[in-house]
């Protein structure tokens, strides 16, 4: 893939990034064979999933230990599968999907990455493997440290690891010049102690995954009702009767999302997905635990309504609904829920005015909608008794990300449909316990129960707002970011423009991965680099006071123990806990904190985690329940914690979301359906019938004629920065996609190159990840 950052000049590879030359198979697995792109018709999930699946177990040489598996997977007594944060569901036997098997048994692999590989590979050769190469080498074994005179990653003992990270971070002139990120993928109680490492430490530089995908959702959410999440649980989907799925794939994303939509629709519920992109799991399924459907060949429709939004438009489409309502409300008062707004809500007058006042043809221009379709739509809201509206980074990873969220939540309030049985709003969370990282203190601003933290654990916590993402990676830049502190995921390749982000790294004086598997981010290091390699969810964690379990949150605030059940990929490996407390022992050796006491039982975490998180109280014996325990949610009770004490309606202006020329296309970036956030399994996209390709974009058809275009021509994609920088990615093949004009599609992580360290929300500080304006051009021969 070539990459200019500058229309003058070629950019110059940043060492440890894979060469800029073009590749069809991205960075996924190398491969010559013939690329095909044709529409996919057959239903999601299905025979196609089960012999995925099956696929799968044969080439991970788990056929046996991967099967027993999915019978422990989201189930009590089992582990939570580390793939996505959709509940579990008690009801079914097998509660697992095509993804969360992929996911597991990547990290089951009997393949090892120990002293012999890194004695045999420079970080340098090393370089110029694909990401699926260097992840494909299978499980980490033992800690590693950089050596720059060989070049290579040597071992080291866990101890001297520590105390190496102490002695770096101690040696900084301030605490605020560390960092310390978290993918997501943290357990509740790891969460609770990196959150307190860093704030004992003295920074609230706490970046996170969230920063990228759903920030703008807890930013609308708290700003609207009071508190950062959604307030819906899975019975209440079942009692809807009306859902409404915006920006997501949920067939890929999150699967078993799908058994929910096909109950519904037997049921009699009307499901609208919304979503530039019509996605396989927005029109049928066949879910696999339904062996008579399966024999049958029996698919289930999950939709009845499909809207291509324009790219940005789903403000201009939840006003229109909201317009609708109260135009029916003009002959049907009753439509609005007016005990519910003169009791809760503040500010509804005020959005009556705005939305009544806001004239049709805008609101169908900025959608990219017809007026007719909004109506139907608002139609479908209108009849429904109770809606719950779910959304996801289609939604989120804009500019007005923020106000859109709130735009669903003022049509949402003008019905009552929240605190009440399926109805609310219900954010699809991507990433297992994503939701719970924040929960336990996982946030650069301080959280609300900072006082509590400080009384409880004998620590000064700073007040002052930390570092995100963005002015994480900003700081690398500037020198004020000196220690990078990982745990968990693969930073350069998640996030946005990525020369610029390995850059930073390399400026680094130490960069830290707590990881599973050898990835990108271990090879863009600083000149002092550390590896250490921790448990895996599916391996047991056995500590002083015998096998531990430790929780997660999934979308919903649920709460429950997830408990692995293999032996660990090496006698080596430690848990997160355990990883966590001893570089706070090494770095904090006056503290008071009795972290190796903590990492000996986790239950003495939680006993300190239900002295300072609302909702915890007496955790260790909820666990104990069934399934686990639910977090208070106080909105659910219509208690708002807000300012005014009410749910609060938005007034946001409307945005223009047209882009200002005809050649502009606003571009989302996305993954395929063959990998997991910045882990690709195949080149493959079996959903949008993609075979052997990830260098692509997805066009118009009516686009590509324009610009003289025919199917699998090679093109440059170039993007203008806010700062008015230019980003160019060479030799993509343009493919004819179902896509509303003026947009087009391609995977992350190889589109992130187009995404500048400027473009981001002022809303939220999100990168514009479903909003890059490009331009597309025939690649010269």
């Amino acid at each position: 893939m070539a990459i200019d950052n500058d229309p003058k000049e070629t950019s110059i590879r940043v060492p440890g990034l894979m060469p800029d030359v073009p590749r069809q198979g991205g960075y996924g697995p190398i491969t010559d064979g013939a690329w095909s792109s044709s529409p996919y018709h057959h239903a999601a999930a299905s025979w196609g999933a089960a012999k995925s699946v099956g696929t799968i177990l044969f080439k991970q040489r788990e056929l046996i230990r991967g099967t027993h598996s999915m019978f422990v997977m989201n189930h009590p007594g089992g582990y939570d599968c580390p793939g996505c944060a959709w509940p579990d569901d008690k009801k079914l036997t097998l509660d697992f999907c095509e993804n969360g098997v992929k996911h597991v048994t990547w990290e089951m692999t009997p393949k090892r990455v120990g002293r012999e590989f890194f004695a045999a590979h420079t970080v340098t050769e090393l370089a110029d493997w694909t990401d699926f190469d260097l992840e494909d080498q299978g499980r980490l074994t033992e800690p590693m440290v950089y050596d720059a005179a060989s070049d290579k990653y040597v071992p080291i003992s866990w101890d001297a690891a520590f105390a190496l990270v102490g002695e770096e971070l101690r040696g900084l002139a301030s605490p605020d010049e560390a960092a310390f990120y978290t993918s997501g993928r943290l357990s509740n109680e790891a969460t609770f102690l990196y959150q307190l490492l860093a704030r004992e430490y003295g920074t609230n530089n706490l970046p996170d995954c969230s920063n990228m995908c759903h920030e703008a959702s807890g930013r609308a959410l708290q700003a609207s009702i009071g508190t950062g999440k959604g307030t819906c649980d899975l019975d209440d989907w079942e009692e809807a009767d009306a859902l409404f799925v915006m920006g997501v794939n949920a067939a890929s994303n999150a699967p078993r999302m799908l058994t929910a939509l096909a109950d519904a629709t037997r049921r009699g519920a009307q499901v609208v997905h919304i979503n530039p992109l019509v996605e396989a799991g927005a029109t049928k399924t066949i879910v696999p635990h339904e062996m008579v459907d399966m024999a049958l060949f029996k698919s289930t429709s999950v939709s009845d309504m499909n809207l291509q939004v324009r790219p940005g438009g789903d403000l201009a489409l939840m006003r229109g609904m909201a317009k609708v309502v109260f135009e029916a409300a003009e002959t049907d008062p009753s439509v609005i829920d007016g005990a519910f707004i003169n009791d809760h809500t503040a500010d509804y007058e005020a959005y009556r005015e705005l939305v009544t006042g806001t004239p049709w043809p805008e609101l169908a221009e900025q959608a990219g909608l017809s007026e007719a379709q909004i109506r139907a739509v608002g139609q479908v809201y209108l009849d429904a008794g109770r809606s719950i509206i779910a959304w996801c980074l289609g939604v989120t990873q804009h500019e007005h990300g923020v106000d859109t969220a709130r735009e669903i939540m003022n049509l949402l309030l003008l019905r009552g449909n929240i605190g009440r049985p399926g109805a609310g709003p219900s954010p699809v969370r991507g990433h297992s316990n994503v939701q719970g990282n924040r929960t336990c203190g996982i946030d650069h601003r301080p959280p609300p129960w900072t006082d509590k933290l400080d009384a409880v654990c004998g620590i000064t916590s700073p007040r002052k707002h930390g570092l995100d993402t963005v002015t994480t990676i900003e700081g690398m830049h500037d020198g004020s970011v000196k220690v990078f502190v990982g745990m968990g995921g693969n930073f350069v390749m998640a996030a946005p423009d990525t020369a610029y982000t390995a850059a930073g790294l390399r400026q680094c004086e130490l960069t830290v991965q707590v990881s599973t598997k050898l990835n990108r981010s271990h090879l863009v290091h600083g000149r002092k680099a550390v590896i250490l390699p921790c448990l895996g969810r599916t391996e047991k964690d056995v500590q002083t006071a015998g096998l531990q379990g430790q929780t997660v949150e999934d979308a919903m605030s649920m709460v429950h123990i997830s408990t692995g059940k293999r032996r660990p990929a090496s006698p080596e490996l430690r848990s997160e806990p355990a990883i966590i407390a001893g570089i706070a022992a090494a770095t904090l050796p006056d503290s008071r904190t009795p972290w190796a006491w903590y990492v000996e039982d986790y239950d003495r975490i939680r006993d300190v985690m239900a002295k300072v998180l609302p909702g915890f109280e007496g955790m260790n014996q909820l666990i104990k329940q069934p399934g686990g325990f639910r977090i208070p949610q106080p909105a659910r009770q219509r208690e708002f914690h807000t300012p005014s004490g009410k749910a609060e309606f938005s007034l946001a202006p409307l945005p223009n979301v047209i882009p200002a020329d005809s050649q502009t296309l606003v571009l989302q970036t996305m993954r395929s359906h063959d990998q997991w956030n910045t882990t690709i399994y195949s080149a493959n996209d079996r959903y949008r019938g993609i075979k052997n390709l990830r260098e692509l974009i997805f066009l118009n058809e009516e686009d590509m004629a324009e610009r003289g275009l025919s199917e699998g021509d090679f093109v440059d994609i170039t993007a203008t920065s806010r700062d008015g920088s230019v980003r160019t990615v060479r030799k993509f093949r343009a493919l004819r996609y179902d896509l509303p004009r003026g947009s087009a599609a391609g995977y992350m992580p190889e589109m992130n190159a187009l995404i500048g360290i400027a473009d981001f929300s002022t809303q939220s500080d999100q990168p514009l990840m479903k909003n890059v304006q490009v331009h597309v051009e025939r690649s010269a021969s």
